[in-house]
């Protein structure tokens, strides 16, 4: 059976990890300098790294080089090819143990892990329990976990991840360090995905590596599933058919960067016979009117945004291409600030209208008509 891409592509070292550099750099000096601690906190969005980390950090804390060679372990890095880095690499190794908290929430399973973490590992180090999705966690249960966070035994570590920081409770938070995992950008997440694909042979227009990579939101996994979805159904009989953007859009319902700059430039012009035109045509094609109209709101607000302040340029170099940034650059000229502010509102409402109407399109056409007419 294929690995799934996200897993096979996982990073096997602290500098293979994307977008997380400043967690990185504090996780590797403290390996360097062995002040790894005992109790993590990884919190951010979904597909951000956090539980690629703390696999990675049981590696550092077990890698049976790093721990007898004073000199690699100024590496800052496990070695990778130990038999216990091999095992965690392998989802095999007895002394690590994850916990999804999301169905193992109760009290009595945090009392078995404060009586099962007192127990000696087996083979390594360390005994290592990863516990993801901790907000999850019920109160009694987080609070059976207190003690153990706040003085685990020498021999054992525990590192929480979750997605939603304010759901755990302050004793809980106080007892750990803490590393906040930020969405990636959609250029961080189109390197990745362009490193795959040649290796995987893929071929895949870039304008559909862009979409997918757009499509992502910030979290690397979804991207690197959502391209190996498309490979594997433009798979037939062994030959690997070529990805296109119109392929991409027609499986996602959602559409390319090009198609919303074509819609906002019309809107920009209050050419609304034109725009009315490309909706009616979108939705013909199958594509997903709520999903493009977020799409179109986050477009011409950057498309404002620029225009009151061009500086904004720079920062949007992590989300655009430089064929996109200057596109809407072009667009941001004609602006009216005042004039968007109000279309914007009135999208804005769509939006909200469009996710629970049976007419989902009909909100969109009516600010357009309200704002352009």
């Amino acid at each position: 059976m294929a690995l799934a891409y996200h897993r096979k592509y996982r990073p096997r070292q602290l500098e293979d990890l994307v977008g997380q550099e400043e967690n990185i750099a504090i996780l590797k000096r403290a390996a360097q300098e062995d002040r790894l601690g005992q109790a993590y906190l990884f919190y951010g969005p979904r597909g951000t790294g956090k539980t690629t980390t703390a696999r990675l950090l049981a590696k550092l804390l077990n890698c049976e080089k790093r721990n007898s060679d004073k000199k690699f372990m100024a590496s800052g890095e496990p070695c990778g090819e130990c038999k216990t880095c091999q095992e965690i690499d392998g989802v095999s190794a007895i002394d690590l143990i994850e916990i999804d908290a999301a169905s193992n929430r109760g009290i009595d399973e945090m009392r078995n892990l404060k009586e099962n973490i007192r127990t000696v590992p087996a083979s390594s180090k360390y005994k290592i329990y990863i516990i993801d999705e901790a907000h999850m966690l019920t109160r009694e249960a987080a609070n059976a976990l207190l003690k153990t966070l706040e003085e685990p035994p020498a021999h054992a570590a525990i590192i929480l991840a979750t997605t939603e920081y304010e759901k755990l409770p302050p004793t809980i938070t106080s007892r750990v360090q803490r590393f906040i995992f930020r969405k990636l950008s959609k250029m961080t997440i189109l390197k990745k995905l362009e490193r795959i694909a040649k290796e995987e042979k893929i071929d895949i227009e870039e304008s559909a590596l862009e979409l997918i990579a757009a499509l992502a939101e910030g979290s690397l996994r979804d991207a690197e599933s959502l391209l190996d979805q498309v490979s594997s159904m433009a798979s037939h009989n062994g030959k690997q058919e070529k990805i296109t953007l119109a392929y991409v859009e027609s499986m996602t319902g959602r559409v390319g960067f090009k198609t919303v700059c074509e819609v906002a430039e019309f809107i920009v012009k209050r050419d609304l016979k034109n725009a009315l035109g490309a909706l009616s045509k979108l939705e013909e094609e199958g594509h997903d009117p709520v999903r493009f109209t977020r799409d179109l709101i986050h477009y011409l607000r950057k498309a404002t945004s620029l225009k009151l302040n061009p500086d904004l340029a720079e920062t949007f170099q992590s989300d655009l291409t430089g064929e996109e940034l200057e596109e809407l650059k072009k667009i941001s000229g004609p602006i009216d600030a005042k004039q968007m502010a109000l279309l914007l509102r009135s999208l804005i409402r769509a939006y909200a209208d469009m996710r629970y109407s049976p007419f989902a399109l009909i909100p969109l056409e009516v600010a357009l008509e309200e704002n352009l007419s």
